[in-house]
């Protein structure tokens, strides 16, 4: 892959966590409650830190990619959607993040399989791990606060 595809495909990525980044930080204005505020606060310094990630493997190409495995609670399977408002509750921001989190691991997953056997594939599938880490701390949350609570 020469030079030019490469820094368009870390791009690609550093613009989608650009994006979340963005998301978090819109999402904490929203919140009512100051603890939410700070989950959401860790949320997009973890996405900031995908970022810097991206950039030094555009700096210094593919080091320690190692994949880990993230168990999938599949509590996001069976949750509907919710938009984001002005009137969200706990529970409606812990869905948008798991629904959010869901659609980035996705995403990471299908293009991990656009390049198989490659540095590509692993940065991506890296990044699916990300994700389904963020996803999975979002399903604890919903499985310790909300569904305990029903």
């Amino acid at each position: 892959m020469n030079r030019k595809n490469f820094d368009k495909i870390i791009d690609f990525a550093v613009e989608r966590e650009k994006a979340a980044v963005d998301f978090y930080h819109e999402l904490q204005g929203k919140a009512k409650f100051e603890a939410q505020k700070e989950m959401l606060k860790e949320f997009e310094e973890m996405e900031k830190g995908h970022i810097v990630i991206l950039e030094n493997i555009r700096k210094k190409g593919f080091e320690n990619l190692d994949e880990k495995k993230i168990i999938d609670l599949k509590i996001s399977d069976y949750i509907v959607p919710v938009e984001p408002s002005d009137d969200m509750d706990y529970q409606d921001i812990l869905i948008i993040a798991m629904k959010r989190e869901e659609a980035a691991t996705k995403l990471y997953s299908d293009m991990a399989a656009r390049f198989p056997g490659s540095d590509i594939q692993k940065m991506f599938l890296r990044l699916s791990v990300e994700e389904a880490g963020h996803k999975l701390k979002f399903e604890k949350l919903y499985d310790e606060d909300i569904l305990r609570e029903n």
